[in-house]
């Protein structure tokens, strides 16, 4: 299959794929096109977001499966094999005779890049080792001197993954203030922002620029696309006094702020409604775990607010609504609360 042709079969199934470059276009067209093609005949959308619980735990058979096929000993060799030089070799061959990019991604509408990833997050021993002594913090500053921010040959010497090491070494180098924000600190974040969203609409739309140049700035805050992941360490650069985790906290409190302003979600009669669909929604979705919830597919029940904001709202609602709350599991709030506070609700409306 010729670039363009794949590029326009996969948009199909990935509508911002005129953004990938072209060698990822052709691994997909080799790894995920087909597998697509298959859940689209069972009528099952590709996904993208959070992982669920029913699905890490199909990459954990995927992976048990793959390692009792092939004899090699452990999760850790067959995700991380450059750690293992002595078998990599071994390793490899196997990997190839056994078709581990199909049998790893198998049962997961996911491209297999980001269910690759997923499964390095689960399976690496070096993940949860716990907080930073200050010995580590230590050779964390002088690694990093040593070697920039080459996090891969960082994480090996410090027996951290990428992403730790990467984390905390932003964390330590910030001048992290942990008071209230000032206006100056606010104003940088969201000029930081402001900047990000510039080139990312520059790139994917430009026509779109004109809601970035009014005086008004708020015309280009209630924009979905731009509650989507943002680069959160570069904008923690910009900003100067605080990390990325706070950058992005104190902006999703600004954009909950800003996309609510005005609007009448949780008052009266409208309030009435939107407390409805939550419970409505919730119920239909048969969960088990908060984590198999899509909050912001569920966000569209009460408006055009982010999914942190509904899930702000069903906090408040299990815990002025729902007596020992905390001793329940999370279907049996969910239960409660259509068995018991919905005709409540639907009485009082």
């Amino acid at each position: 299959i010729d670039l363009d042709t794949a590029r326009q079969e996969l948009e199909e199934f990935i509508p911002h794929v005129k953004n990938i470059s072209d060698s990822s276009i052709k691994k997909m067209a080799g790894r995920d096109l087909m597998r697509f093609k298959e859940f689209k005949k069972q009528g099952i959308a590709v996904k993208f977001g959070k992982f669920t619980q029913k699905e890490n735990k199909q990459i954990e058979k995927n992976v048990d499966e793959f390692l009792s096929l092939t004899g090699i000993d452990s999760a850790e060799k067959l995700l991380f094999t450059s750690r293992f030089p002595e078998d990599k070799d071994t390793i490899h061959r196997l990997k190839t005779e056994h078709h581990f990019c199909e049998k790893i991604s198998e049962g997961i509408p996911r491209p297999w890049r980001l269910i690759y990833y997923r499964a390095r997050k689960m399976f690496d021993p070096n993940n949860y080792k716990g907080r930073y002594t200050k010995e580590e913090k230590e050779k964390l500053k002088k690694y990093q001197a040593l070697h920039g921010n080459d996090w891969k040959k960082i994480s090996e010497l410090m027996s951290r993954s990428n992403l730790s090491v990467a984390m905390k070494f932003s964390e330590i180098k910030s001048a992290i203030n942990y008071g209230p924000w000032t206006k100056e600190e606010i104003r940088k974040l969201v000029n930081a922002v402001k900047e990000v969203m510039r080139r990312k609409l520059k790139t994917e739309n430009p026509s779109s620029l004109f809601s970035l140049d009014q005086s008004d700035t708020d015309l280009w805050i209630d924009r979905e696309t731009l509650y989507q992941p943002l680069p959160w360490t570069e904008i923690e650069t910009k900003v100067e006094s605080r990390y990325w985790r706070q950058c992005k906290q104190k902006w999703n409190s600004i954009l909950v702020s800003k996309l609510t302003r005005g609007q009448q979600l949780y008052r009266g009669t409208n309030g009435l409604k939107a407390k409805i669909n939550l419970i409505k929604r919730l119920y239909e979705t048969k969960a088990e775990d908060s984590s198999e919830v899509n909050w912001d597919e569920l966000s569209k029940a009460i408006g055009d607010v982010p999914g942190a904001y509904v899930q702000s709202k069903f906090y408040k609602l299990k815990v002025t609504s729902v007596p020992l709350w905390k001793k329940k599991t999370f279907s049996e709030i969910i239960d409660y609360l259509y068995e018991k506070k919905l005709p409540e609700l639907e009485e009082k409306l």
